[in-house]
C-alpha cells in the first residue's frame, strides 16, 4: 500500500479568530490610560484627605523613637504622615506618663494646634530643626482652641499635661533621639 503524502489544501479550518484590527488596539489602549489615570487621581486624591476615624476610635499605635530631654527618658510615637498628624492623639483616653506623640513637618514652619477629639489635657512643646525647645503650651480639652507656635518648628511633642513642668523641662531644653 502506498501512503499519500498530506496535502495542505484539504485541511479545513473549524474556527477561525478574527485578528486585532488597529481601531479595537486604539480602543484598548485608551480604555486602559483611562482606566489607570481614574486609579491614580483617586489615590492621590485619598492620601490628601485627612484619615477618618470609625466614630470615636483612635489611630492604632505609630512607630515610636526613644527620646531623651534634660536627661528624662521618654518613648513617643511618630506621626509623620499628614494622616497621622490629623488624627494625632485624637480618641485616646489615657497614655503613659513617659510617653507622647512627635509630630514631624518636612521643614520649619509656623504650626496650630488643636485639641480636636482630644480627651486628655495635655502639654504641647514647638521644637526647632536642631531639636531644641522653643516653647511649652499647656492644652486644655475642650473644641474650638488654637495652640500656635511663635517662632518656626519642625517638630511638635505632645504629652501628657504637666510632663514638662514635672520633669524640669523648660524652653531651650535640648531633645536627642535614639
Amino acid at each position: 500500500m502506498r501512503k499519500t503524502p498530506l496535502r495542505h489544501d484539504h485541511i479545513i479550518k473549524v474556527a477561525s479568530v478574527r485578528p486585532w484590527t488597529r481601531s479595537n488596539s486604539v480602543v484598548w489602549r485608551l480604555t486602559t490610560v483611562l482606566v489607570a489615570l481614574v486609579a491614580t487621581l483617586s489615590l492621590v486624591v485619598a492620601s490628601h484627605m485627612p484619615a477618618r476615624a470609625d466614630g470615636d476610635s483612635p489611630q492604632p499605635p505609630l512607630p515610636s523613637v526613644s527620646l531623651l530631654i534634660d536627661g528624662k527618658f521618654m518613648k513617643a510615637e511618630v506621626a509623620a504622615s499628614s494622616q497621622q498628624r490629623y488624627m494625632g492623639l485624637s480618641f485616646r483616653k489615657s497614655m503613659d506618663e513617659n510617653a507622647g506623640m512627635l509630630f514631624v513637618y518636612e521643614r520649619e514652619r509656623p504650626l496650630t494646634f488643636t485639641m480636636r477629639n482630644t480627651l486628655i489635657p495635655l502639654s504641647i512643646a514647638f521644637i526647632s530643626e536642631d531639636m531644641v525647645i522653643n516653647e511649652i503650651h499647656d492644652m486644655n480639652v475642650g473644641p474650638n482652641q488654637l495652640f500656635d507656635s511663635r517662632a518656626p518648628a519642625k517638630f511638635a511633642l505632645e504629652v501628657n499635661q504637666g510632663w514638662f513642668e514635672r520633669n524640669g523641662v523648660e524652653a531651650g531644653a535640648q531633645i536627642v533621639m535614639r
